[in-house]
């Protein structure tokens, strides 16, 4: 009996030895994420606009409120034209640059380089940077005026005017800054796609007569079909949160021509102190961040991607 107790007891010291290395992890998760969530969830029912008081419950005025909002639509709006103008180039362009610096010649690690330094800026460095580039004095307005394109130059980040009819200038030039700080990032995601592809597949697309640019469009992209979906995924999410180019760029102005849902969370939560507001639209934007997630584990699964 005893030693059945023994060996009973050894068991449970097994499977509980794992969870006890996990627990500290665990209650530092609960605590920073999911009980913050939960209370951000029960806000977004209340009225919370003073904060020396406890919330007051009112249901879903907030989510009527929201609704009725022309602001949050606007946000949502440009939110939307974000993903559209930024991702399919996040998508493609790193595919290129991918494909062009896994070419075996000298010097090509110094591109590789060059292309990822983007990366590791601080954004709010790049943010300062392309400001100054931005400005009504600043290296591309003298360009386009020089070249006499445009002679009274271009406010980049101060016009509400659509470009095409479609994106507001403002809302484009910042993402023009997303662009060039995510092209390095994907490009060594597909890098790590290319160099598991066998140069024996190559050598017999060559053999049917498939050579030159037309190899990649026979060869590489159909293997690559993981890792541009990943991408698309990645991208997306991190265009739905894009925060710190409008914070710094053009505080979602003007006429919120480039306010995001994520700065207008912002600006409602700590500019006008409505915290229950807030939350309200955090519960959107964690609707739209949990189906894109969704999507990555999806193809995650049905694909094996090896990063």
């Amino acid at each position: 009996m005893n030693q059945l107790k023994s060996q009973n007891w050894t068991l449970i010291k097994q499977r509980l030895t794992p969870y006890l290395f996990l627990l500290p992890a665990l209650v530092l998760l609960v605590l920073t994420v999911f009980w913050p969530a939960i209370q951000a969830f029960y806000l977004s029912f209340t009225s919370y606009e003073d904060l020396s008081q406890p919330p007051q419950w009112i249901g879903f005025a907030n989510f009527v409120r929201l609704w009725q909002d022309a602001v949050f639509w606007k946000t949502l709006e440009n939110t939307f034209l974000y993903l559209v103008g930024v991702v399919p180039i996040l998508v493609m362009a790193p595919l290129v640059l991918a494909i062009l610096v896994n070419q075996k010649l000298r010097g090509m690690n110094w591109f590789r380089a060059a292309y990822y330094t983007p990366v590791v800026i601080s954004m709010v460095v790049a943010g300062i940077a392309w400001k100054w580039l931005y400005a009504e004095n600043g290296l591309l307005n003298q360009l386009v005026t020089t070249l006499n394109i445009f002679p009274a130059g271009i406010p980049w980040l101060t016009s509400p005017e659509k470009f095409l009819g479609i994106v507001p200038i403002s809302l484009a030039s910042v993402m023009v800054v997303t662009i060039w700080k995510g092209l390095g990032y994907y490009m060594v995601i597909y890098l790590a796609g290319l160099q598991s592809i066998p140069g024996d597949v190559y050598e017999a697309a060559a053999i049917d007569g498939s050579d030159g640019i037309r190899k990649h469009w026979d060869v590489t992209v159909p293997l690559m079909k993981p890792y541009l979906a990943l991408v698309a995924v990645i991208s997306a999410i991190s265009a739905t949160k894009v925060f710190e180019e409008v914070f710094i760029m053009t505080q979602g102005g003007p006429l919120n021509s480039s306010k995001t849902i994520v700065y207008y969370l912002y600006e409602e939560a700590f500019s006008n102190l409505e915290v229950s507001y807030a939350c309200t639209i955090g519960l959107v934007l964690f609707l739209i961040i949990l189906a894109l997630s969704v999507l990555r584990l999806l193809i995650n699964q049905q694909e094996d991607i090896p990063i």
